[in-house]
């Protein structure tokens, strides 16, 4: 599987970084699973399906992070990515806490894969 970063998803994972100095740890974590099951898996993840869009776009809402401790899965950290199935690529869109923000960008999504 590869693995791509969109330039804004970078910028979100380093002000993230400040919040959550374990979060490029847990992200190996979450690549090592989307290796093996890239694809929704209730009620960890589901696919973004109102956008129009031919690619599969998914929001992973339980990722563990080491820097919430206690919290496990339910930190609140929110996760969306491209699948390419035929490609076997996966490319990170956008990161954020559920405080920070209610909803994934869309318009960064249709900006980027429309």
């Amino acid at each position: 599987m590869i693995f791509e970063d969109l330039v804004e998803f970078k910028k979100d994972l380093k002000n993230l970084l400040k919040k959550y100095r374990t979060l490029n740890d847990d992200l190996d974590i979450v690549k090592k699973v989307l290796e093996v099951t890239p694809d929704e898996r209730s009620p960890f993840s589901f696919r973004i399906d109102n956008l129009g869009l031919r690619t599969c776009i998914i929001k992973v809402k339980k990722i563990a992070c080491k820097a919430l401790k206690g919290r496990g899965v339910n930190s609140g950290l929110r996760l969306i990515y491209a699948h390419f199935q035929e490609e076997e690529k996966i490319i990170f869109i956008e990161l954020y806490h559920k405080s920070d923000k209610e909803n994934e960008d869309k318009q960064r999504i249709l900006t980027n894969f429309n």
